[in-house]
């Protein structure tokens, strides 16, 4: 079959690596990509988050079977509800799939902190309690935020590019913080409307699960790393790192979260009637040995995915065959034993201001253990040079959290670009525990 995968980062990387391993993947065709999944099938010019008639022209030219989507902005705009629609009204291919991927509608879980809250509640989901304001009742937040237990958590409800979440230790803070969100645009229109939400204090873990929207499958669970600095201080990040599988999430634990949590939502999307045929990321927090739920996302997490689909030994095209038909019951998920752990190379500067088009070299050092995706990458005059701030990731097995770390290190320690950056603690809570 011919596979249409929409973004261009790690995990886009990680997915096209897998693909290529399937028999059942005949044309590989990535938007636009990056230059490590060219090694992998072909990159093409498509804007992704809005012009869908041009993609669909392209898959009408390329007899396109099944379109995957990696990142959140296509899904939250309706891909699936666009692809869907035209091949009711111009069928595709024969053999036409559709999309991996939610409605438009159900990606609001993604799309709208406020909807998936709601949901939460609506099906007894534990989570953090909150509140939700916007311009219109502005002076009510803002009591309410003055009278919060500290340390409170504010979100934008919309997409922010992960940047939306702010955890303020006083109250001041908090309300400056809010007025900014709702009168001062700081997210733009993802801030019109803010959750305040309580702070629940634990460790995060990320379970990813397949659905067909009744059926679903648990994939293997990851823990990642957003501050840029060592022992978690810093800015936040897109992901500097990431863990699988995660020593705390033991059988007991993640009992819980099947019952409590996946469990819940896949029986709240078939209740509701949610069109959805794809990934749900579930950001949990562990506090005192029970799970929550931090947020919904509707796709594979990055870097997660460098670590999770590294550790699956499935045949992963053949899943989303199932998914797509509505046969996700009959996957019987195979994992590997082994500890995977993904470091990633950042550009000097990130998540700030940061310069690209700086040469990397040292990428050839893929082994039995070890592979390096790209992410921030694109191929200029026989070159491959930096085109982001998250630029690679280099993700390798062990038997344990340490010897993992151990390779990845030893790999980035060969690769140079101009003002690299690494961290190098990446699972350093895990060490020895596994």
């Amino acid at each position: 079959m011919n596979i249409l995968l929409l973004g261009s980062g790690g995990r886009e990387h990680a997915l096209s690596w897998k693909f290529v391993q399937s028999p059942l993947c005949d044309e590989l065709y990535i938007a636009p990509g990056n230059a490590g999944t060219a090694l992998c099938g072909t990159n093409i010019s498509l804007r992704v988050d809005g012009d869908f008639e041009a993609m669909e022209q392209f898959c009408r030219d390329k007899q396109i079977h099944l379109i995957v989507v990696g990142p959140e902005d296509p899904l939250v705009k309706g891909v699936y509800d666009h692809f869907d629609e035209a091949h009711k009204t111009n069928p595709f291919a024969d053999g036409w799939l559709g999309v991996i991927g939610p409605s438009k509608y159900a990606a609001q879980l993604e799309g709208s902190k406020a909807f998936a809250k709601a949901f939460m509640e609506r099906h007894n989901i534990p989570t953090a309690s909150y509140k939700e304001f916007t311009d219109t009742n502005f002076d009510e937040g803002r009591e309410y935020l003055m009278n919060h237990a500290l340390p409170v958590v504010l979100k934008a409800d919309g997409l922010a590019a992960g940047k939306g979440v702010i955890i303020c230790n006083n109250h001041l803070e908090a309300v400056a913080e809010f007025d900014m969100m709702i009168h001062q645009h700081k997210f733009g229109d993802a801030g019109k409307k803010v959750v305040i939400e309580e702070f629940l204090n634990g460790i995060e873990v990320s379970v990813f699960v397949l659905t067909d929207g009744k059926n679903y499958c648990i994939l293997p669970e990851a823990k990642d790393y957003k501050r840029i600095g060592e022992d978690d201080t810093g800015l936040n990040t897109g992901g500097m790192g990431a863990v699988s599988p995660v020593p705390f999430a033991d059988e007991v634990f993640m009992q819980k979260v099947k019952e409590r949590i996946i469990e819940p939502t896949i029986n709240g999307f078939s209740e509701e009637g949610f069109v959805y045929k794809g990934f749900v990321f579930i950001g949990l927090i562990k506090v005192n040995n029970e799970p929550y739920v931090i947020e919904y996302n509707c796709r594979m997490g990055d870097p997660e995915t460098e670590v999770v689909i590294p550790r699956l030994k499935n045949d992963l095209v053949e899943m989303l065959v199932s998914t797509a038909k509505g046969e996700v019951d009959q996957i019987k998920i195979e994992q590997d034993p082994r500890f995977a752990v993904t470091m990633v190379a950042v550009s000097g500067g990130y998540p700030g201001d940061y310069i690209k088009g700086y040469e990397i070299t040292g990428l050839n050092q893929s082994t039995a253990e070890t592979v390096i995706f790209h992410s921030g990458t694109i191929a200029e005059d026989d070159k491959i040079v930096s085109n982001g701030g998250r630029v690679l990731t280099v993700t390798s097995f062990g038997k344990d959290v340490a010897e993992s770390v151990a390779r990845s290190k030893q790999v980035l320690e060969g690769i140079r670009f101009m003002k690299m950056y690494y961290r190098s603690d990446i699972g350093y809570e895990f060490m020895g525990t596994n």
